[in-house]
């Protein structure tokens, strides 16, 4: 017999005595994905859906989701860091029986929104849909093992409840089977494209392929602020963090997955994995600020508040606040950088931490300082860094 609730205080009471049992743990996230299944190999997951994403929230609505399988003969691995389970018609009618007390207020509860959601799509087309939902619970943050797992740490970027480098998604890009990817953002395998391809061009069937990758679009899963702008979809990958006011432009602008801005930002350039981007700074046409696979051994690459990096320039090291690369000059790890007695004395006073006791230090010494500008020398060709004078600031009409 299904459990109900007279009201929304004894369901809390129940779920916080249940969450003290013994080998319980509460997930550090956790959702209901609709999956993507391969067309030749149903049992492999393309790509997953999330409606609602919880992080380090939502305790009770967890409790009462792993009492619905329990209930169906699912047993939970809590000593797991991931744990996938099938979200079956089943589950879906015990675990709407337990949330059954907050429906009147459905729009106040996500969670339960969405398994109201669930429960529609099985009722409309069970067939279709039977084999399409997971519940995924992550207990630890660790290296993702399944597609839902990675897919889940994705939003938890790209929705903003995480900041870029600060989860485990190593071996992600293992994890994702590369797909193509059609104009309605719908995966399909490779293999049955290429099996399939006559009959589908002779029906004129083959659908409108976007991209080949193991990432779909960002704009393909985010709804982004009122005040943010991406003129070309293909220009943020899903897992990308896109603060409110950031200016995505066409052309040679990029945001990788794991990467992205922390406040309004203008980007025209590549803002590679694990950079991360602070509010105000404006990266320039063409400009590159490299990622942990391309030339900075490893090293993620931040640049600070207010900074300017010029069209074509390459950046490979932490930049701190009101920093200038000028346009055209790369400014790497091992960049021999000269400094003027002069200049030492104005950054020293911006820097008080740092000591400027030498004329020529490698890039990555001056690595996260403030107030540097980076220029070429037109007559010797020689990198220098003086104190910047100029303020950066974006157009507000703009951002």
């Amino acid at each position: 017999m299904s459990k109900e609730f007279k009201d929304a205080n004894e369901f809390k009471e129940f779920f916080e005595e249940f969450r003290k049992k013994d080998g319980y743990k509460d997930p550090v996230a956790f959702g209901i994905a609709r999956v993507d299944r391969g067309q030749k190999n149903s049992d492999k997951i393309l790509q997953a859906s999330y409606g609602v994403v919880n992080y380090k929230e939502s305790f009770l609505s967890a409790a009462a989701f792993i009492y619905a399988l329990q209930k169906c003969d699912v047993e939970v691995d809590f000593g797991a860091h991931e744990f996938v389970a099938d979200l079956t018609p089943k589950v879906a009618k015990k675990a709407s029986k337990l949330f059954s007390v907050f429906e009147k207020d459905i729009k106040s509860h996500k969670n339960v929104e969405n398994l109201h959601a669930v429960k529609m799509a099985f009722e409309d087309d069970l067939e279709l849909n039977e084999n399409k939902f997971k519940l995924v619970f992550l207990f630890d943050d660790a290296k993702p093992l399944s597609v839902e797992a990675v897919y889940l740490k994705l939003y938890l970027i790209s929705l903003g409840k995480v900041a870029p480098r600060t989860i485990v998604l190593d071996g992600a890009f293992g994890v994702l089977p590369n797909v193509a990817w059609t104009s309605q953002n719908i995966p399909i395998e490779l293999e049955w494209l290429r099996e399939n391809e006559i009959s589908l061009k002779m029906f004129g069937e083959y659908p409108a392929i976007v991209s080949v990758d193991k990432f779909p679009r960002f704009l393909s899963h985010i709804i982004p602020a009122d005040n943010t702008r991406i003129l070309d979809a293909a220009k943020v990958r899903m897992g990308a963090a896109v603060h409110p006011g950031t200016v995505v432009m066409p052309g040679a602008a990029y945001i990788n997955f794991n990467a992205g801005t922390t406040g309004g930002v203008m980007v025209e350039g590549r803002v590679s994995s694990s950079v991360v981007v602070g509010e105000g700074s404006d990266v320039g046409g063409g400009a590159s600020i490299l990622g942990v696979l391309s030339g900075t051994n490893g090293n993620p690459v931040s640049i600070g508040k207010h900074c300017l990096l010029g069209a074509n320039s390459v950046t490979g090291v932490p930049l701190g606040d009101n920093c200038i690369v000028d346009a055209g000059i790369a400014v790497l790890e091992g960049t021999k950088v000269y400094i003027s007695a002069s200049e030492r004395e104005k950054l020293a006073k911006l820097n008080p931490e740092f000591k400027f006791e030498a004329e020529i230090y490698k890039a990555l010494e001056l690595g996260g300082l403030n107030g540097l500008h980076f220029r070429q020398n037109s007559q010797t060709g020689q990198i220098t860094a003086s104190a910047s004078k100029r303020a950066i600031k974006l157009n507000e009409a703009l951002h």
